[in-house]
């Protein structure tokens, strides 16, 4: 299927960051920054130029597979939203080969249940991946200002509606089961960074630092895109910089 495109700036230790379904530019500018310091490798999932289109659908586990050749240099992994479902993936296959994992407001509903608020926002991004622009209107809408697009009360920006038609019929993210046990196990330091915009999103996130033996942090002021909030990059970089981190 050829491989995916990788772009790197910066100098010094890699930070191999992996995005979800915003592109690299949106997801991770914020942190540009850090080049300074860090070689920032960006990694462009499958259907987001320059990398090709996906063979059938976005699906996580193709997103794992193009990922593992990715860690032979043993990078930290800083990755968002449906991206984090692969990058779990391929640290579970080989998780000494990360130096770290820092994880963005992922999709894994599976680790709350019973709690009707996730199952609601599991319920609706589903259905978003199933039907695209044909989902319910207000659905629709719902779940587009939780994953941080910009839509009011007018017909949805070009490149909202692009994107919706991009993940439209992706894999469902309840399908998603990484090995976290795995994970834990080999000792790979964590850090699960969210928001505070959504609850069904906190929750995940606390399930999830405490299913890894993980960090956790909350960083309010750019909703989905944790990357853009106000103290994010110095908290990641101060993780990154901690001894267990650094080894």
């Amino acid at each position: 299927m050829g491989e995916i495109v990788v772009v790197r700036d910066g100098r010094g230790p890699e930070i191999l960051l992996v995005h979800g379904g915003a592109g690299p530019r949106t997801t991770w500018g914020a942190l540009a920054p850090l080049a300074d310091r860090w070689t920032l490798a960006y990694a462009h999932r499958r259907g987001y130029p320059p990398s090709p289109p996906p063979h059938v659908r976005q699906d996580f586990a193709v997103d794992a597979r193009d990922l593992a050749p990715l860690l032979a240099g043993r990078p930290h992994v800083v990755a968002h939203s449906y991206g984090v479902l692969g990058t779990l993936l391929a640290a579970a296959a080989t998780p000494h080969a990360v130096r770290s994992l820092t994880l963005i407001e992922p999709p894994l509903s599976h680790l709350v249940p019973g709690d009707p608020d996730v199952a609601r926002l599991a319920r609706i991004g589903d259905a978003v991946l199933a039907h695209g622009m044909d989902t319910d209107p207000a659905e629709l809408r719902e779940f587009l200002h939780i994953a941080g697009a910009p839509v009011g009360d007018g017909p949805l920006p070009e490149d909202v509606v692009a994107g919706v038609r991009r993940a439209h019929g992706a894999r469902p993210t309840g399908e998603a089961r990484p090995d976290l046990v795995a994970i834990r196990d080999a000792g790979v330091p964590v850090l699960v960074a969210s928001g505070g915009h959504a609850v069904a999103l906190e929750r995940i996130c606390d399930a999830l630092a405490e299913a890894l033996d993980g960090r956790r942090s909350v960083h309010p002021g750019a909703g989905h895109f944790v990357a853009a909030a106000p103290g994010f990059a110095a908290r990641l970089e101060t993780f990154l910089n901690e001894p267990a981190a650094s080894a």
